[in-house]
């Protein structure tokens, strides 16, 4: 199947790059699951830690690797872990759940860390600015150490995927979303599928 050709929203964050990136993260990600599952059969253990820890890490590796020839990319380390930069948006994935969901109810494990204040520095406006952060608070608010790699302009695009080591990765989206200070909840402004390749899709 052919790469999408993206929607407005996308078409604005990324241009020309929207078909090979739609093409490149599915591919990447399908990979990272390849990985772990191997790493977990090839441990042999009753529990799915391997799998769960190999998902995490491969995830951002495969990303690194797979997207590192675009024009503009740019590689940085958050948290001990490359995360790529794209058109001056940080590409961050997140696996939101084991079974097929829809991408609106996903959440973050916890409201603080990284992962939390990257969503809150770098992601989008709040929608309903009356009831959050003024601006001055929020450019006040203190964040992880590694978001100072980061200019403040540089917006963020949340990878989010279903996944699980025996259906392989169900559902694939990105977008952009905020999060309110205290919550877990992401709260999207735009989200699209991306398509999966073929091989993973008839799975």
């Amino acid at each position: 199947m052919e790469p999408s050709a993206g929607s407005d929203w996308s078409r604005s964050v990324f241009g020309e790059l929207v078909v090979p990136l739609s093409k490149m993260i599915p591919e990447c990600i399908v990979r990272a699951h390849e990985r772990a599952r191997d790493g977990h059969r090839g441990v042999g253990t009753q529990t799915l830690e391997a799998y769960g820890h190999g998902l995490y890490a491969s995830q951002y590796e495969e990303l690194a690797s797979g997207l590192t020839q675009l024009p503009s990319a740019t590689a940085v380390r958050l948290q001990a872990r490359t995360v790529m930069v794209v058109a001056s948006h940080v590409l961050y994935p997140i696996r939101y759940a084991k079974r097929n969901v829809p991408v609106t109810v996903a959440r973050l494990r916890r409201a603080v860390g990284l992962r939390a204040d990257l969503i809150r520095r770098h992601g989008p406006d709040p929608m309903q600015r009356e009831l959050d952060l003024g601006l001055d608070e929020l450019q006040q608010q203190e964040f992880h150490k590694d978001l100072s790699q980061l200019e403040p302009d540089i917006g963020l695009v949340l990878l989010a995927y279903a996944c699980a080591m025996d259906t392989g990765v169900m559902r694939l989206e990105w977008g952009d979303a905020e999060l309110r200070r205290g919550d877990r909840h992401l709260l999207w402004h735009h989200h699209e599928p991306l398509d999966l390749p073929d091989a993973q899709r008839s799975a």
